[in-house]
């Protein structure tokens, strides 16, 4: 099954066919999804996301597409950098970063741009991938499930921006944990380049359920929940929060 495409700025992507059950992730305007069950729980659909991910959409969130565009596409036309854009019914609406725009969208403020100027603008590169996460994601709050500056989580501010830079993530930390080279920490992870990822548990069986993103010189960058979101974290001289963090330090992963 499958022909289905995003038709609000954000959609939540639930872990029950049910509107109180947990966000487990977003679907952005314009992406494509793949409808995976038969019908039963209308007008819940399980649904399987670009990144394989699945969870449940309500029907509202999506519109039947004609579009010959495979759930891990690329997009055919524009990428929006955060814009305000008047869609082609007139309706005027924010997009969030990651959004795919269509030929009809025309752009009132903001940015976006062609799939060949986001490659050319944010090159393959995890050091470039951390640089794109303080520039764009700062000021962002915690959002359990959030992909994007009006909201985002841990692993989904690593996903969106390491993305951006071309490098494919999973969507959840402990799944991340597994990508890459491990690498050395060091002392107070000093030893960490721009663009490494370190993974941090605070569960008794050691399960990664936090992850952040390395700036050099004892130095990261993530959203904290208890940092209510946006923080870097100078951990050469760190605060409690920054010494509670290390105390659950595991490992760290270099990907390209």
């Amino acid at each position: 099954m499958g022909g289905y495409v995003v038709r609000v700025s954000v959609a939540p992507v639930n872990g029950e066919p049910r509107a109180g059950s947990e966000q487990v992730s977003q679907a952005l305007w314009g992406h494509p999804v793949e409808r995976l069950d038969s019908g039963g729980r209308e007008p819940w659909f399980e649904v399987r996301l670009r990144d394989g991910y699945r969870g449940w959409m309500h029907r509202g969130y999506l519109s039947e597409s004609e579009r010959a565009v495979p759930p891990n596409g690329e997009p055919a036309g524009r990428v929006s950098l955060g814009c305000v854009v008047r869609d082609a019914s007139g309706v005027r609406r924010a997009l969030p970063l990651g959004a795919w725009l269509d030929a009809g969208a025309a752009v009132e403020s903001g940015e976006a741009v062609e799939r060949a100027e986001v490659v050319r603008r944010f090159p393959v590169s995890a050091a470039a991938a951390a640089r794109t996460a303080c520039e764009l994601f700062e000021g962002t709050p915690y959002e359990w499930g959030g992909l994007t500056p009006w909201g985002a989580d841990c692993s989904g501010l690593v996903q969106t921006v390491f993305g951006l830079h071309g490098i494919a993530m999973p969507r959840d930390a402990r799944d991340q944990a597994e990508r890459g080279q491990a690498v050395d920490a060091g002392g107070v992870l000093g030893a960490l380049a721009p663009g490494d990822l370190a993974f941090f548990s605070d569960r008794g069986d050691g399960r990664i359920t936090h992850v952040a993103i390395a700036l050099g010189d004892a130095r990261l960058v993530h959203l904290g929940l208890g940092r209510g979101g946006y923080a870097i974290e100078t951990l050469a001289a760190p605060d409690a929060y920054g010494r509670a963090l290390l105390s659950r330090f595991r490992w760290a992963r270099r990907v390209s």
